[in-house]
């Protein structure tokens, strides 16, 4: 009975529909096999190396330091998973990779999946546990220091950490650029800034306009040296603060992103009270990050992005956007919207 409903399962049925396969969950179950061989390329800098053109095996594995028995299957499995590409002349990048993956460029995203290779891998390796459990299994497991503590206690690791939230901030930070009414507005803060891509990429697209990057001390002259690099220091400034602690900057338009989903509800009401306070009439703020469809169907990254706050953080989750419009709304705003930006990201918008 048990091998005829496999042999059923496997089968066309009629003709007219497409046989039932294991194909998906076997893609799903061994997607880290695709995933270690991104990060390790990545932190080899095979794109890097190949920023400059193609490049042979050999070359290649002269430069990297590979070994001759796991080269070729290596680089060839770059290939099949379109990070690589292969001709008469060797490997080459992909258009994909040669943008976003060369150290050398200004797009290169490859710090927050440097620290998803050096931390997260392993403590997705504890899923399971905190599942079960319900606690964090990053470095503050068992009573150990809070992620936040020692990244800003350290500054090579803290500026490594805030170059990797430029590179997964900055396909939002263009898009909030073009997609936000900024004719309306004259000043805005970026509140939990980072290295500063959200004010720097809105300041590039809009001359009018004055901001503000808010974090902790520590963040300042990492924030200063990037905005400088793009010549904006007149217009984009760093206001050292702890937003749980400090009253946030006044400005017409506040944004958080990726800051709610770190925090459980107590705190992201908190965020939320404080930004309305601190926003003037008609002031706007926007929250950002991967926001879950409200049918939580279809944004398996944001929810995904959710349980990744169960293994880094104590209370943090993400959510979707009518979720964020009624804890806005709780907050004090007269009306919110959810606008699409890139990827899996979108913002929710609102209006004090």
């Amino acid at each position: 009975m048990a091998s005829s409903s496999v042999e059923s399962a496997l089968a066309v049925n009629g003709g007219s529909a497409p046989a039932v396969t294991p194909d998906q969950i076997l893609q799903v179950g061994f997607g880290f096999w695709g995933s270690k061989a991104l990060l390790s390329a990545i932190e080899l800098g095979v794109f890097s190396a190949l920023a400059s053109g193609p490049a042979s095996e050999e070359e290649l594995r002269s430069r990297l330091g590979l070994h001759e028995r796991s080269c070729r299957d290596f680089l060839d499995a770059l290939v099949a998973l379109g990070m690589l590409e292969r001709g008469p002349d060797g490997y080459r990048n992909a258009p994909a990779t040669d943008l976003f993956l060369d150290r050398e460029k200004p797009s290169y995203l490859g710090g927050i999946l440097e620290m998803a290779n050096a931390r997260l891998y392993g403590f997705w390796g504890s899923l399971t546990e905190a599942l079960r459990t319900g606690e964090l299994q990053n470095e503050a497991k068992g009573g150990g220091e809070d992620l936040f503590a020692a990244l800003y206690s350290d500054p090579e690791r803290l500026r490594g950490f805030l170059k990797g939230m430029t590179g997964i901030s900055t396909g939002a930070a263009l898009a909030i650029a073009e997609k936000f009414p900024w004719d309306r507005y004259q000043t805005f803060c970026d509140v939990g800034a980072a290295q500063g891509a959200v004010p720097v990429h809105v300041a590039l697209r809009h001359s009018h306009l004055s901001g503000i990057g808010f974090d902790l001390p520590a963040v300042g002259p990492i924030f200063e040296d990037f905005v400088a690099s793009f010549g904006l220091q007149d217009r984009v400034r760093f206001a050292a603060g702890d937003f749980f602690a400090d009253p946030l900057p006044k400005a017409d338009v506040l944004v958080m992103g990726h800051i709610l989903h770190d925090w459980g509800m107590e705190d992201k009401l908190k965020l939320l009270r404080k930004a309305h306070e601190a926003l003037p009439d008609g002031g706007a703020l926007i929250v950002y990050e991967a926001i879950i469809d409200d049918e939580r169907r279809e944004n398996a990254f944001g929810l995904l992005m959710s349980l990744n706050m169960l293994i880094e953080t104590r209370e943090g989750f993400d959510y979707t956007g009518a979720d964020c419009s009624g804890w806005m709304a709780d907050a004090g705003f007269r009306e919110s919207y959810v606008q699409p930006l890139v990827g899996p990201d979108s913002m929710v918008v609102a209006i004090k």
